[in-house]
């Protein structure tokens, strides 16, 4: 859970790098949050929580992909690859799986593992 409230912690930060772990941390607690409310949303008739936690941690979740895409030494505009499906998507989950740059890069200092 740590690392979903580091995330969220920077909330719109788009400069700088995130670890691999922090990355993928987040998605999965994002991920489990969402299908739990969706769950809920479907039990109780609504379709109103689960579009509300999407658009809350839209903006986290973008930031966090622009900052393992900096990790990995690359900018921000192979986000766009989100728009050629499958094979774009397939491409960005390499690079978001790919070991960061083990030195300083043009994005900043390597990041701090968290525990």
């Amino acid at each position: 859970m740590d690392w979903y409230f580091r995330v969220l912690s920077n909330y719109a930060t788009f400069h700088g790098r995130a670890h691999r772990r922090e990355f993928w941390m987040f998605t999965l607690v994002n991920t489990i949050l969402f299908g739990v409310l969706y769950v809920v949303d479907r039990i109780i008739g609504w379709h109103l929580l689960s579009q509300i936690y999407a658009l809350l941690v839209l903006v986290p979740n973008l930031a966090v992909q622009v900052r393992r895409l900096h990790d990995t030494n690359r900018s921000w505009r192979w986000l766009l690859l989100l728009l050629f499906p499958v094979i774009g998507w397939l491409m960005l989950l390499a690079f978001y799986s790919q070991r960061g740059t083990p030195v300083e890069n043009r994005f900043g200092p390597v990041p701090k593992a968290f525990p």
